[in-house]
């Protein structure tokens, strides 16, 4: 079975066809092109027609079927734009919608061919033509119309959404019970998602379970401080249960197993119980306010709350730190107030308008609450001491001597403070707040509101942002967390999976343990989120436009800098810790390659950096000592020829530029229309297959023009192709003369445009494309079997599409196993294709994936062309695969100076530190080849021979005019030398380098106009011809080797 060199889409009448058409020679018709080896099955591409709906100008309802008989509605499906009927459209924001989006539905705009084309199509079914008619009201496309059901998505405002929940989580636990302490110690003076967009996986994934993790433990803090309070209230009125540490541990799991409740009910029941405890809270923290102006009673007095005194306010305005505290301690265990910024972030997926909302809520809760917190801490500095007894006969007659301590000033004597523990005061009384306040119970509502609030938020976004990570399926262990349930698609799984960890916290009991944690996993997804910031900004994407009118893109970085700096001064240790933790996930998800593509700023920094490197690399000259093949290789689609691309990879991967080329033939519409389905599909499958290349594909009249094109414009800067790699044309015997001039003259022309050339041959031919075709038949046919196993299935049992459509999940993986064991065992088919299947070829395909054992590379070096010949066999010896085998060099000599020939070469490649097992002189390459050996070349050539000498000169010129590619007399004359030179290459080459791994041998160059193309065919031919393969190698005349440093 002979086959074309035909890496393109066309035959020979540039009639579009499969991109893996096979041209057979004496044997059946190829099969009809399948629909995955070259898109549709009739070559056009079909329009979708789709539904809509529109109201005229009266209001009355017009057709809604998408397809109009009669031809006279054709003006109707025009739309005004600018005054003038056009498809063409106005910009709209449902063309930028993401398909799944939740805000709007998404609609396609007409594409560049629907604008770019005749308009004898029918313009009706060109998605997105028919809306905004009348009175600019958008029709629904595709029978999408808006939800008139009531259990439509919940979607929050910026109030609901952001404000309340970041001010709940604000005015947390923080303000009621640790703000005054921490006065008293230092005085008075959605995250996942930004960060996995914006730094892709390898960080989002790992900083996504961090901070899905912090949040979770933030549930457990929250909640200890409202037990906290709680088992406060019990022992003042000794109703202890157990003793203080195990009635928090007790109170702590109750109240989260009620949150979850609340929490799995759903967003609106949640949404709906914030801001009820918002209220609380804000009474509480007015009340709080009132009771500071309140005189205060002996009572209060003897517990260290005076009203506003001056002095007071100025003992508290330093800080005294006590029991190793220091500022950075306080600051840990303060923190997590802050970490409230981001409630409203952590569902940005709820919320009505997130790029309003977020921004807008969450600067006016930070305005507000940071008000509020100073003026707390102020009203509290200045209105309690820090420590006091509690007893009421603790005063002191002003005619004592006074210590000078702003109690002392004020009658109180809390000295004995200094050598024993007291209860009360802002150092000991985590209750100092409600004991202010102008009524208790209100501010231990208002902790209650707090706490509950802050851990129900707490307890949402932890899974939320959980799921958002298994979904992603960045870590494919955790996908099973990722489903959601109902409307909202409430992460159920993971909010049990949350209420576990916040139960395990819970169970330390103590507020002060539980805060560092936090504090350290919260500063790492904020430094990455400032860093994600800058780092966009760094990239110069055009698609960071950040709006804030102050954003500065430094200050992300110092942001940066100052969250990694605070976290080692926290805790070392711990910092060192989460860097791991952070470390270890990010070199996961680096090794394991999910296949996900966010576009995220680390892509676009790697566009940038490749731009910058390519274009620093114009501004340095070409030097040899850098010398690499950079490859334009013309494969076809990748597959096809597998040996000639893995062959080219082996001196190509990790190390220079590789190009899979293909030309696409025939009408321009069909190539256009071919190369945008294949560049992507190609490209993927380079990738997937881990071949390091890239594919291009040009449109031309004929396989010539093409390639012209790829070695004119291939490449940019200085990475451009410098070396062609092609196919042998195997079935040049039977090929049209055409054929034959387009080949040969492909060769001609990358010497024109100075390219190096290198012609791939393996006996049993490169094209595997007919095996592709009946893998594909194959797979249908098994699909079909699949398909009807699930139907008898679905027929003989009742249960209508639960069984049956297991059965077809069986049906299905069955077939893809059984295609991966015909994989596994060479592919080996039936009987009903085993005619059309050649086994040899496609062992022969993938050799070159395969180890090479100990063998030798024959390099018959002929021919000096800048060291290309030498230089391609060498890169080879130094890959894994082929680094048994060892280079034999074999060289042309004169019987009288074999010696010095060897020797001078050795030095040579001694001097290019390319070592060799052998070389060996050739001295009688200029003999004439055998009469066996002459007389097969002209059995070879006689079907192309014009033979004008045995025929008069007039019928001779005729002919000559007749058949222009036929191989005259004269010029099988002027060339008798060189022919016989091939012939005899051949001879020698079966008797030394029959059992090499493969051969190298220099390529006889033609000249143009003088050479026939059928003659330098034959050359090709009875030069390679059965061999083990052979490569053939030209370079362009310059050095690409050199031995000066």
């Amino acid at each position: 079975m002979e086959r074309d060199f035909n890496p393109s889409g066309a035959d020979e009448a540039g009639t579009p066809c499969s991109r893996f058409h096979v041209r057979l020679v004496d044997e059946p018709p190829e099969y009809a092109p399948s629909s995955a080896f070259g898109g549709t099955e009739d070559g056009v591409s079909r329009l979708q027609r789709f539904e809509f709906s529109f109201q005229n100008r009266g209001g009355d309802s017009l057709r809604a079927d998408g397809i109009f008989q009669s031809c006279d509605t054709l003006s109707n499906s025009y739309l005004k734009t600018f005054g003038h009927n056009t498809v063409d459209r106005v910009p709209r924001i449902d063309f930028y919608r993401n398909t799944s989006s939740f805000s709007g539905v998404k609609v396609n705009r007409p594409s560049l061919a629907d604008l770019h084309e005749d308009l004898k199509r029918d313009i009706l079914s060109v998605p997105g033509t028919v809306d905004g008619v009348a009175n600019g009201d958008g029709a629904q496309e595709g029978g999408r119309k808006p939800s008139e059901n009531k259990d439509e998505l919940v979607r929050f405002g910026w109030i609901k959404g952001v404000l309340v929940r970041c001010m709940l989580n604000i005015w947390g636990v923080m303000l009621f019970i640790r703000l005054s302490w921490i006065v008293g110690q230092a005085g008075i003076g959605g995250a996942y998602y930004l960060i996995s967009r914006s730094l892709g996986p390898e960080f989002g994934g790992s900083i996504g379970l961090i901070f899905s993790f912090a949040n979770a433990v933030a549930v457990a803090m929250y909640v200890v401080g409202f037990s906290e309070t709680v088992v406060d209230i019990l022992k003042d009125n000794n109703a202890l249960m157990v003793d203080p540490m195990s009635d928090i541990r007790i109170v702590g799991c109750i109240t989260v197993v009620v949150l979850l409740g609340i929490t799995v009910a759903g967003m609106e029941w949640e949404t709906k119980a914030q801001v009820i405890l918002l209220i609380i809270l804000l009474i509480g923290i007015v009340n709080f306010f009132i009771g500071t102006v309140i005189p205060s009673t002996i009572d209060k007095r003897s517990k260290g709350f005076f009203n506003y005194q001056a002095n007071l306010f100025a003992e508290n305005f330093g800080p005294s730190f006590r029991d190793g505290e220091g500022f950075f301690s306080v600051f840990a265990i303060f923190f997590p107030a802050a970490t409230g910024i981001l409630a409203g972030a952590n569902i940005s997926g709820d919320l009505k308008d997130p790029q309003v909302a977020i921004p807008k809520g969450t600067m006016l809760a930070i305005f507000i609450t940071t008000l509020t917190y100073i003026g707390v801490a102020i009203c509290i500095g200045a209105t309690v001491v820090r420590d006091a007894t509690g007893s009421i006969n603790d005063t002191i007659s002003s005619s004592l001597r006074c210590n000078g301590s702003a109690a002392c000033i004020l009658g109180y004597d809390f000295s004995v403070c200094n050598t024993q523990s007291c209860r009360f005061g802002l150092m000991n009384n985590f209750q100092v707040m409600s004991m202010v306040s102008g009524f208790g119970p209100l501010i231990t509502a208002g902790i209650f509101s707090a706490t509950l609030s802050s851990a129900l938020a707490s307890l949402v976004s932890a899974p939320k942002i959980f799921q958002a990570l298994c979904n992603d399926n960045i870590y494919k262990g955790l996908y099973f967390f990722g489903k959601g349930y109902g409307k909202n698609s409430e992460p159920i799984r993971s909010y049990i999976l949350t209420f576990f960890i916040a139960v395990a916290f819970i169970l330390i009991a103590e507020l002060n343990t539980i805060a560092p944690v936090i504090s350290n996993f919260f500063l790492a997804s904020y430094a990455l989120i400032n860093f994600s910031c800058f780092h966009a900004s760094y990239s110069k994407t055009p698609g960071w436009r950040p709006a804030f009118r102050f954003y500065n893109m430094w200050v992300s970085l110092l942001g940066t800098v100052l969250c990694c700096a605070v976290m080692f001064v926290i805790n070392w240790w711990a910092a060192v810790i989460t860097v791991a933790i952070i470390l270890f996930l990010n070199i996961y998800v680096i090794y394991n390659k999910p296949e996900v593509n966010w576009g995220s700023s680390a892509q676009a920094m790697s566009y940038v950096t490749a731009l910058q490197d390519a274009l620093s690399l114009t501004g340095v000259n070409d030097h040899i000592k850098n010398f690499r093949p950079q490859c334009i290789v013309l494969t076809g689609s990748p597959m096809t020829r597998p040996a000639l691309l893995d062959l080219t990879l082996s001196f190509t991967k990790n190390f220079s530029l590789c190009i899979c080329s293909q030309v696409f033939m025939g009408p321009r519409k069909q190539t256009v229309s071919d190369i945008n389905l294949s560049m992507d599909k190609y490209q993927q499958w380079l990738a997937k297959n881990k071949k390091k290349a890239f594919y291009a594909a040009v449109a031309g009249d004929n396989l010539r023009d093409g390639v012209k094109c790829l070695l004119q414009a291939s490449g940019l800067g200085r990475m451009k192709p410098n070396t062609l790699v092609i196919g042998y044309k195997k079935d040049w015997c039977t090929a049209s003369s055409q054929d034959i001039e387009n080949y040969v003259g492909i060769l001609h022309d990358a010497f024109d445009f100075e390219y190096g050339l290198i012609i791939l041959r393996i006996s049993q031919g490169l094209d595997i494309s007919r095996i592709l075709q009946i893998q594909e038949l194959q797979r249908k046919e098994q699909e079909k079997l699949a398909l009807e196993a699930a139907k008898r299935d679905e027929q003989e049992d009742g249960k209508r599409g639960i069984r049956s459509l297991k059965f077809l999940n069986k049906a299905v993986k069955y077939s893809s196993n059984t295609l991966a064991v015909n994989a596994q065992k060479d592919f080996k088919i039936s009987t009903v294709h085993a005619a059309d299947f050649n086994q040899h070829l496609l062992e022969a395909s993938t050799q070159f994936q395969k180890n090479q054992g100990k063998g030798t590379i024959d390099v018959w070096w002929l021919f000096d062309d800048g060291g290309l010949t030498i230089l391609i066999p060498y890169l080879l010896t130094t890959r894994k695969k082929w680094c048994g085998c060892k280079l034999r060099i074999f060289i042309g000599g004169k019987l009288d100076s074999i010696n010095e020939e060897k020797r001078a070469m050795a030095a040579l490649l001694g001097k290019f530190r390319i070592q060799c097992a052998d070389i060996k002189v050739i001295g009688d390459i200029n003999m004439k080849p055998s009469k066996a050996s002459w007389k097969t070349f002209e059995e070879l050539i006689e079907p192309y021979q014009l033979h004008e000498g045995s025929k008069d000169p007039a019928t001779a010129e005729i002919l000559q005019k007749e058949y222009p590619w036929k191989i005259t007399d004269a010029e099988l004359e002027r060339f008798k030398d060189k022919t016989y030179r091939q012939v005899r290459l051949n001879e020698l080459l079966q008797e030394n380098s029959r059992s090499a791994n493969i051969i190298v041998v220099s390529l006889p160059i033609a000249r143009k106009e003088a050479v026939s193309s059928y003659l330098y065919m034959a050359w090709l031919e009875i030069l390679s011809r059965n061999l083990p393969p052979v490569i053939m190698i030209r370079g362009n005349q310059k050095n690409v080797l050199t031995f000066y440093s």
